[in-house]
């Protein structure tokens, strides 16, 4: 069908990734996931311009099976068990490990309108405990032109803990997000996050506890995983350990 029209638009209802060969053939994809009844006038709204699409891959799409990693080896009980091989690598943090090139990324999504990122900045650590602990980090969004409709998008802030710390993390750990909605052409807006000992931490079971090691953090601010234009730092001077919510 493709290659009979080049303008074709293909649209996915699925519930998880499936293979794709058409990806370079289509004029565009619309993964319309299981949307109910009324997903049809939905499908009809995004194709016809009536609704600029605003969705973000909750998922990452391999380009094959195969590049899933461990996890595509692990898919049947052995002895009444199944091995969760990737560990904590699952998802974009194995893509992010592995250098492998998805697909399409996790936090995927276009519109019909061009949206840019300006002005990203961390502040200092603040606080020196558990509960005083923060960071700010802002991002201003700007709607610059396109279809002339309001426009939608969703920021991400990834956190990469020391390098220096004793055990084994994901780099860039999705820690914070937020949807930048309804964006008139023209105008922009701002959004401010503060990153608590929820976005430092990690789980230590040889101390059965919380913990926040000193050292230096990066931040990483962008669209999706693979599309982080502002990479920063910030020093977490005196560790910290904590229990409980």
């Amino acid at each position: 069908v493709c290659e009979a029209n080049p303008r074709t638009i293909v649209v996915v209802q699925a519930g998880s990734a499936t293979s794709m060969p058409y990806v370079d053939k289509a004029a565009a994809i619309l993964q319309a996931w299981y949307s109910g009844n009324e997903v049809g006038s939905a499908i009809a709204d995004i194709v016809f311009g009536r609704v600029n699409p605003s969705g973000k891959l909750p998922i990452t799409i391999p380009r094959r099976i195969e590049d899933i990693g461990p996890a595509a080896f692990n898919i049947k009980s052995e002895n009444g068990k199944i091995r969760y091989a990737e560990d904590l690598f699952v998802g974009y943090r194995h893509y992010t490990r592995s250098g492998v090139k998805p697909l399409f990324p996790f936090g995927f999504g276009l519109s019909y309108s061009s949206l840019t990122l300006s002005d990203c900045k961390v502040s200092d650590a603040q606080g020196h405990d558990a509960s005083s602990f923060s960071v700010n980090v802002s991002v201003s969004l700007t709607n610059l032109n396109g279809s002339g409709s309001k426009s939608s998008e969703v920021v991400q802030v990834y956190v990469t803990l020391p390098s220096t710390s004793k055990l084994t993390h994901p780099s860039r750990q999705l820690k914070a997000f937020w949807k930048f909605k309804d964006v008139p052409v023209g105008q922009g807006s701002s959004v401010m996050f503060k990153l608590n000992k929820y976005a430092v931490s990690y789980w230590d079971d040889g101390q059965n506890n919380w913990v926040a090691e000193a050292g230096e953090y990066k931040v990483d601010v962008g669209t999706s995983s693979a599309d982080l234009p502002f990479n920063m730092k910030f020093t977490l001077k005196k560790g910290f350990t904590w229990s409980g919510l």
